[in-house]
C-alpha cells in the first residue's frame, strides 16, 4: 500500500507537458532516405539494394545446404536462377492485383522500376517458377523447401533492413511506445511518386496530403493522413525482429534430423501468422476484411499445420527422404548372370618371355 501512494504522489506531480515530452521521447524516427545518390545522375535505391542482397544471401544458403545435403550445385543453381525470375513476376503481380486501380495501361503495370512489390507474391512465385526444375533434377520439393528454410528468414530479415531505411510499410497512427515518428523525407508509399500521373502530393500544415487526378478531396494512403511527427505503427520493424527470431527457430530446428519438410512448414507457419497479424496494423487495401497477404498466409498456414497434424496421427508413415545423396555404382563386369563372379587368374608368364 504504501508503494502505491507513493506512485500515485509521483504522478500527481506530473504536469500535461512533462507527460507529452514522455510521449515524444518513446516515438522514435528517423529522416527516411529514398535513394542513395552516387553523383549527380545515378541513384541507387535502399530497398532495392537490400532485396537483392537478401535475395544473395538466402540462395547463398540454399546451395550450402542443399550441396551438404547430397543435392548437386548444378541443380541447386540452376533452381536458385529460375526462382529469382519467378520472385520478380510474382513480387509484381501480387501487387499489381492488389492496386489495380493505382495503373495506366500494360506499360505502367510492368514498370517495376517505380516501385511496388509483394513479399508473399515473390515467395509464391519464386516456388512455382523452380518446381519444373525440381522434377527436372528429380529432387522433392519438401527436401528443396527444407534446404530455403534457413535462407528464407535471412533473406527476409536483410530485406527488411532497405525498408526501414525508406520508411516503407508504415501503418496504422498509434501512441504506443515503440511508435515510429514521421521526421521529413520521401515516404514512397504515401506520395504517389510511382504513379506521377495520377496523383500530386503537397505539404500542408506539416500534413502530407494527395490529391488525385480524379478528386479534390485530400487524403493519405488509404485515407490515412499523416502528420510530421506522428507515432505510426513501423511494420517494417516487426517483421524485422520477427525474422530475427524465425532464423533462430530454424536453425534450431536443423540441429536434429528430422522428418522432410518439417524445417519449411516451421518456417511457413511461424512467418505466416505473424504476417496475418502485423498486416491488421498496416493501411494496405483489403478484399473482404483482410489484405491479399492475410488471404495466402492464412491458406498456407492451414495447410502447413493439417500436414504435420496428419503427420502426427499417422506416424506409420515414417519418413524417407525424398532425393538420397548419390550412393557410389558398384562396378559391373558386364554379365547377367546371377551367379557369383569368380576371381579371374592370369596364367603365369613363360620363362624368358
Amino acid at each position: 500500500m504504501v508503494a502505491v501512494r507513493l506512485a500515485h504522489r509521483a504522478w500527481s506531480r506530473i504536469d500535461s507537458t512533462s507527460v507529452i515530452a514522455l510521449y515524444e521521447l518513446a516515438t522514435f524516427g528517423w529522416k527516411v532516405i529514398d535513394r542513395f545518390h552516387l553523383g549527380s545522375k545515378f541513384a541507387i535505391s535502399p530497398h532495392g539494394l537490400g532485396i537483392a542482397i537478401g535475395y544473395l544471401a538466402g540462395a547463398y544458403v540454399l546451395i550450402f545446404e542443399a550441396k551438404r545435403r547430397g543435392i548437386p550445385e548444378e541443380a541447386s543453381s540452376s533452381l536458385v536462377f529460375w526462382a529469382l525470375i519467378g520472385a520478380i513476376i510474382g513480387a509484381r503481380l501480387f501487387y499489381v492485383i492488389g492496386h489495380y486501380s493505382e495503373f495506366n495501361g500494360i506499360g505502367d503495370m510492368l514498370a517495376v522500376y517505380k516501385g511496388g512489390i509483394s513479399l508473399i507474391g515473390g515467395i509464391v512465385g519464386a516456388v512455382a517458377l523452380a518446381y519444373p526444375f525440381m522434377r527436372k533434377y528429380k529432387l522433392g520439393f519438401l527436401q528443396v523447401m527444407d534446404n530455403a528454410g534457413i535462407g528464407l528468414p535471412l533473406g527476409i530479415v536483410i530485406g527488411r533492413i532497405g525498408d526501414l531505411i525508406i520508411g516503407d510499410h508504415l501503418g496504422r497512427p498509434t501512441s504506443w511506445l515503440l511508435a515510429f515518428g514521421y521526421h521529413g523525407g520521401t515516404l514512397s508509399s504515401y506520395d504517389c511518386t510511382s504513379f506521377p500521373g495520377r496523383c500530386t502530393t503537397i505539404l500542408t500544415h506539416g500534413q502530407q496530403q494527395v490529391i488525385t487526378a480524379t478528386s479534390a478531396k485530400l487524403f493519405g494512403p488509404n485515407g490515412v493522413i499523416v502528420a510530421q511527427g506522428t507515432g505510426v505503427h513501423q511494420t517494417a520493424m516487426y517483421d524485422f525482429v520477427s525474422s530475427m527470431i524465425l532464423v533462430s527457430i530454424v536453425l534450431w530446428v536443423a540441429l536434429k534430423p528430422r522428418r522432410t519438410g518439417v524445417l519449411f512448414f516451421t518456417f511457413v507457419i511461424w512467418y505466416g501468422i505473424g504476417r496475418i497479424i502485423t498486416d491488421f496494423l498496416r493501411v494496405d487495401k483489403r478484399f473482404f476484411g483482410l489484405t491479399g497477404s492475410q488471404w495466402t498466409s492464412a491458406a498456407v498456414v492451414v495447410l502447413s499445420i493439417g500436414t504435420l497434424v496428419w503427420w502426427r496421427l499417422h506416424p506409420s508413415n515414417a519418413d524417407q527422404p525424398e532425393v538420397l545423396a548419390a550412393q557410389p555404382v558398384p562396378a559391373t563386369v558386364g554379365t547377367e548372370s546371377d551367379e557369383p563372379l569368380e576371381p579371374r587368374t592370369e596364367p603365369p608368364d613363360a620363362p624368358g618371355a
